[in-house]
């Protein structure tokens, strides 16, 4: 395995800002949650055609949530360049908390970030309840209560938003698609055990990187072209994939500030590094276009030994 700083690019993950929500999901079971949590975060992956980037941050121990149960906590992110960022934000958290935590058999929805500015989902959700809706305070939280056909549905009123982080990004270039797959897979994990963060892509891996643009006009983004192993033949002296990389994998990193970004882009490379198969360790930027939100590289690995 080479060094940790051959192994590393010198090079940064380019990021933009955001603004997110945060809620916390608590369930009977871990099976009921995880399924609350696969539907609430689905089809989430990028805002490149997705409403928002959303994606597990952490679970939580029952001895650590409001009702003593199996908790998960949850992101949804919104590019800040968005005119209509704040509206939207709010469609996206009233329809994925009503259509899919609502919708789950024994979940319950709690807000997570107590900001001055919020939206008061609770009290439009509880419009479901049809009139037997009813506000109360439970577990300590002041929320509404949904009578449904399972028994009860509680979700705080007002849940909170403020200004986040997309786009952190890491790229793992690989002697085998399998050896890719296991370094992205090290630094998802390690990720989720960071918290404050989440990586949105499906396992938290994203087989299709991308570049902004397209040779299609309405296209705001495509394949990365000059790192796809299949096109190296084609592009000739085009293509920027070393010898003998076969497979690259990336990992988006979305989270509350940009120390947290770089808290997750830290494990997630030392979580890696060993990988068998691993080549490279790198990121995508587009030279401050796209964002000013910059996590370098070399920097986050500079108390680590040779």
């Amino acid at each position: 395995m080479p060094a940790l700083r051959q192994l590393v690019d010198d090079t940064y993950a380019e990021g933009f800002r955001s603004i997110y929500g945060e809620v916390l999901l608590t369930g009977r079971d871990r099976t009921w949650l995880g399924h609350a949590v696969a539907a609430v975060t689905g089809h989430a992956s990028s805002t490149i055609l997705c409403d928002c980037e959303a994606g597990l941050s952490q679970w939580v121990e029952p001895a650590d949530t409001p009702d003593g149960r199996p908790g998960a906590i949850l992101q949804f992110h919104v590019p800040r360049f968005r005119k209509d960022r704040r509206e939207h934000l709010e469609k996206v958290m009233l329809a994925r908390i009503s259509q899919n935590a609502l919708t789950c058999p024994t979940i319950r929805c709690f807000n997570r970030l107590d900001t001055t500015d919020y939206f008061k989902l609770g009290r439009k959700i509880a419009l479901f309840g049809d009139g037997y809706q009813f506000r109360d305070i439970r577990h300590g939280e002041r929320g509404w209560v949904i009578p449904t056909l399972g028994g009860e549905f509680f979700l705080s009123r007002r849940f909170g938003f403020q200004d986040g982080v997309m786009g952190g990004n890491l790229w793992f270039f690989g002697t085998s698609e399998d050896a890719a797959i296991l370094a992205a897979e090290r630094a998802a994990q390690a990720v989720e055990a960071i918290g404050d963060t989440i990586t949105p892509f499906p396992g938290g891996v994203a087989a299709s990187g991308s570049k902004a643009g397209s040779r299609y006009s309405f296209m705001i983004a495509s394949t990365f072209a000059e790192y796809c192993p299949t096109l190296r033949e084609r592009l000739g002296d085009q293509s920027r994939l070393p010898p003998g990389i076969e497979s690259v994998m990336e990992i988006i990193v979305n989270g509350r500030d940009l120390d947290a970004l770089k808290a997750a882009t830290k494990a997630a490379i030392l979580a890696a590094a060993d990988t068998p198969g691993l080549a490279k360790i790198s990121a995508g930027n587009y030279g401050g276009r796209l964002g000013k939100t910059f996590v370098h590289l070399h920097e986050l690995i500079a108390d680590q030994p040779e």
